[in-house]
């Protein structure tokens, strides 16, 4: 079968190209060129150009890194600390007890405590605390708490019966006066600060007592007990007076826990302070309304 033209177009690769005859219609003759036959030659590139695609480079081969890695060498995180727990309060002013009085005993030990033990926890005692935190170099609250009770411990020893409770200085009666010595009296001395429960003239019992500033004194005379009160508290000074006889207006022997911590260093407001509360709880037991005061120097 002849064929003019003839055309063929294969697909090769990414090309389409196609094939003819160059010698045309000699390829109609019997004989001719090759037979009418096509001959189709592999696409590949011509003779002399280059390669549309170059054959990739080759890689040199891979080396170890010299740098171990980064997870090999680095180092384990470290865990931040745990936050401290806060100091807590043990004592503060206005606690009272066995606790108190070891505190003011340790404290006394070395030298921020002047005086003998009281048991409450008053300004000096604030003071004396606040000293010893001032010179370990812990907050200056003034309150014991953990870390200041700790210190302490590690720097005193335990104090003994003597040390929580020294023996009173007795101390003569002084003479009283002459208005004491009949029927029951309450016999206060400015000069001797002192009090004297006497009945007939005879001296039952004394303890110590202070007396107001210059500017709220203590008024002296003959007096009787108007009223008592056990719990009271002051309705213009908003402060306790327990054990509270009431001798002229609102002037009373009363205890002061003020007067126990601080000692002479500070007055009343007019009032006849006592500082030992258990003597007083006993005299205000036996004192009756109508008995008499007498307040001189």
């Amino acid at each position: 079968m002849l064929a003019t033209g003839a055309v063929l177009a294969v697909t090769v690769g990414c090309s389409a190209q196609v094939a003819t005859d160059p010698a045309g219609a000699a390829d109609d003759k019997p004989g001719g060129g090759n037979g009418g036959r096509v001959t189709i030659e592999p696409a590949g590139p011509a003779s002399g150009t280059p390669s549309a695609r170059p054959a990739a480079a080759s890689k040199p081969p891979a080396t170890p890194s010299a740098e171990p890695s980064k997870s090999a060498t680095e180092e384990p995180a470290t865990p931040e600390p745990e936050p401290r727990p806060q100091p807590k309060t043990v004592l503060e002013s206005g606690a009272e007890g066995d606790q108190v009085r070891e505190l003011q005993a340790r404290l006394r030990q070395i030298a921020h405590f002047d005086r003998a033990p009281t048991g409450y926890y008053g300004t000096v005692t604030a003071a004396a605390v606040t000293s010893f935190q001032a010179k370990r170099g812990l907050p200056l609250t003034g309150t014991l708490d953990t870390v200041t009770w700790e210190r302490l411990l590690g720097m005193t020893r335990k104090p003994t019966a003597a040390e929580l409770r020294p023996p009173a200085v007795k101390k003569p009666a002084p003479k009283p006066d002459p208005r004491c010595m009949t029927g029951r009296v309450m016999c206060i001395s400015k000069t001797s600060r002192s009090l004297s429960w006497m009945i007939d003239g005879k001296v039952m019992s004394t303890m110590d007592v202070r007396f107001g500033s210059q500017y709220t004194p203590t008024r002296e005379g003959t007096f009787k007990v108007g009223w008592k009160s056990r719990h009271h508290v002051s309705t213009l000074y908003d402060t306790p007076m327990p054990y509270a006889m009431f001798f002229s207006g609102g002037q009373a022997v009363h205890y002061s826990a003020d007067f126990a911590a601080r000692g002479y260093s500070g007055a009343s407001h007019g009032c006849v302070n006592v500082r030992d509360e258990k003597k007083l709880a006993s005299l205000f037991d036996q004192v009756r309304t109508g008995d008499k005061v007498v307040v001189y120097w």
